[in-house]
């Protein structure tokens, strides 16, 4: 595995919302069949079940995110990736799966503040009023595709690395002081 190394080397941003670029974290994508039985004991073995769709699941420093009906996004530590995909290479062996590291293809943000809802209210066609605690939402910030659920009082945003730049700008323009809805 390469040397962790963020999208945009940690940079913030502080207006009427705080920006945080805060990677590398380890993030693998699993496609297979959701409804089977050793997808579940792969995840009982890492501490996390199955999500229901469009929900995130955390137990610890390890998330799972429901992406699609044949798709989830764990999201781990970033030295756990190699021994996480081998417990699942095991797990799953006897069925049709794929699991692919793209840690180093995602960029990964926080927004925080009393306003941050205000920040991603410009950004991405969701009624953040209606987003439930552990609900993912994948959806577009501006022009690019993005994830983000509510978590410790802001939210995480996660995109592709191939746009972290332009995300970052988005993010900060969108939260400049004087810019509140």
């Amino acid at each position: 595995m390469s040397n962790p190394v963020s999208a945009m080397n940690g940079q913030s941003f502080d207006g009427f919302a705080n920006i945080r670029e805060i990677g590398p974290w380890g993030m693998i994508t699993l496609r297979c069949d959701l409804a089977q039985k050793p997808l579940a004991t792969a995840l009982k073995k890492l501490g996390l079940s199955v999500p229901a769709p469009r929900r995130i699941v955390q137990a610890g420093d390890k998330r799972v995110g429901w992406m699609s009906p044949d798709e989830l996004l764990l999201i781990l530590p970033y030295d756990e990736v190699p021994s996480t995909l081998e417990t699942l290479r095991n797990a799953l062996a006897k069925v049709h799966f794929l699991a692919a590291d793209v840690s180093d293809a995602r960029a990964v943000f926080r927004v925080e503040g009393d306003k941050a809802d205000q920040v991603l209210s410009k950004l991405c066609p969701v009624d953040l009023a209606k987003l439930e605690a552990g609900e993912l939402r994948r959806t577009r910030a501006a022009q690019v595709a993005a994830a983000f659920w509510a978590e410790d009082g802001g939210y995480t945003l996660v995109s592709f690395r191939s746009v972290a730049g332009y995300v970052m700008g988005i993010l900060t323009v969108s939260a400049t002081a004087g810019a509140e809805i």
